[in-house]
């Protein structure tokens, strides 16, 4: 079996057998499903091959979030040509629905972790302790109505997120262990 190490790429079988452990206990604790936790880890790092500091969520970082802190590179999809971020790499205007977007790449502060059970665990509490995700939180056991919820709450600026974690989820699916 592989060895779970950061910034390594799995195969979808190989991240579900050493994730879901993680995923579970966090579903098995929150109600949150196991599902959906690895969806959104796996999108959020390809997989695992970008999981420096065992950022497995994309959870940013500011001062009242507190914590460890690393400058990685990302994609944002923003209103406007103009955002702040700690550093700018470009920005795209895209044309979607007859809307001008913008595809920023840049660089931005994330939450660090010292292993993948803390950065789970902390992913879990980030629904609990924002209000904003009170309506993902009623169909925390639902993944692809909890997707729908989270996007909706602007968990993320892509605006196809939700649809991207369904498609991940359901190849996902094959590979947990039945009880």
């Amino acid at each position: 079996m592989t060895e779970l190490l950061p910034s390594t790429k799995l195969t979808i079988q190989d991240f579900t057998n050493l994730l879901y452990p993680y995923a579970k206990k966090t579903e098995d604790e929150t109600g949150i499903s196991a599902i959906a936790i690895l969806a959104q880890a796996a999108l959020e790092t390809g997989w695992n091959s970008s999981s420096n500091g065992w950022a497995y969520f994309g959870v940013k970082w500011n001062e009242s979030v507190g914590g460890d802190r690393q400058l990685i590179t990302t994609t944002e999809y923003m209103s406007t040509p103009d955002v702040q971020f700690p550093e700018v790499i470009s920005v795209t205007p895209i044309d979607r629905n007859g809307e001008t977007i913008y595809k920023y790449i840049i660089k931005d502060w994330f939450r660090k972790y010292n292993s993948p059970e803390e950065s789970f665990t902390d992913h879990a509490n980030y629904f609990l302790r924002n209000p904003r995700y009170t309506e993902a939180l009623t169909v925390k056991d639902d993944p692809y109505a909890f997707f729908q919820e989270i996007s909706k709450a602007g968990y993320a600026t892509d605006p196809n997120y939700a649809n991207l974690l369904t498609s991940i989820a359901h190849r996902i699916e094959q590979f947990i262990p039945t009880s």
